[in-house]
C-alpha cells in the first residue's frame, strides 16, 4: 500500500487484511466496511481511515498496513536535540524523519506527514504535550500514529502513567540511537 493513499479498492484492501478479494466485498455490501461506489460502475473504494477503524474494530493485524518507509515525527523544544536526533535517524536508518520545536508545528506536521510514530518530549515548552495526545487521538487520518514520550525529568512512576495518558513508550533522556530505533521498531510492530 502506499503510504500516501487515502483511498483503496478492494484488492488493496483485501491484501492489507489478507482475504480475498470477494471478502471484501462483502464487508463492504454488509454496511460493516464504510466506503463508496465509483459512480457509473459497481467498483467500491475504502477510505484508508475507515479501513483503520474496520481493522481496529475486528481486531485484524495490521501487519499488512506497516508497508513503505517508516515516517517518524520528532517533538522537542530543544532544536539541538531535535536537529541531532533527526540528523542521527536520518543517517543511520532508512525512516523518513521530520522534526519540529513546537506543538502547533506539531500539529501541523502531524496532518501533513502523517507519521508513524511521534517521538515527543513530554515537557515541550511551547504549548501542551496532552493537547497533541489529544489531536492525534482525535484525527481520523492518524489512528495508527503511535506516540513515544522522551523525557529525563520524569520519575518510575510518571513514566509508567504515560500509556493511560496514550503513549506507547517511554525514553529517558539522555538516550542511545540503538534505544530510539528499538522504541520506534515496537511501536510498529516490525520488531519481535
Amino acid at each position: 500500500m502506499s503510504s500516501e493513499k487515502d483511498v483503496l479498492t478492494t484488492g488493496e484492501v483485501a491484501k492489507i487484511c489478507n482475504v480475498a478479494p470477494r471478502t471484501v466485498s462483502k464487508w463492504f455490501d454488509s454496511g460493516q466496511l464504510k466506503g463508496y461506489r465509483i459512480p457509473g460502475s459497481k467498483d467500491r473504494r475504502i477510505p484508508v481511515a475507515e479501513l483503520y477503524r474496520f481493522m481496529k474494530a475486528h481486531q485484524i493485524p495490521m501487519d499488512g498496513i506497516s508497508t513503505g518507509t517508516t515516517r517518524v515525527l520528532i517533538v522537542d523544544g530543544d532544536n539541538e536535540v531535535g536537529s541531532v536526533l533527526h540528523k542521527v535517524l536520518s543517517e543511520q536508518t532508512s525512516y523518513e524523519v521530520r522534526a519540529v520545536s513546537s506543538a502547533f508545528g506539531a500539529g501541523l506536521e502531524c496532518e501533513r506527514f502523517r507519521p508513524h510514530v511521534v517521538l515527543i518530549d513530554v515537557h515541550i515548552s511551547e504549548g501542551d504535550p496532552r493537547a497533541i495526545v489529544d489531536m492525534i487521538r482525535s484525527s481520523d487520518a492518524l489512528q495508527m500514529t503511535k506516540l513515544v514520550a522522551m523525557s529525563g525529568k520524569l520519575t518510575d512512576g510518571q513514566a509508567h502513567g504515560l500509556r493511560a495518558a496514550g503513549y506507547e513508550s517511554f525514553l529517558r533522556k539522555p538516550f542511545q540511537v540503538r534505544q530510539v530505533v528499538e522504541s520506534i521498531e515496537r511501536a510498529t510492530n516490525l520488531a519481535a
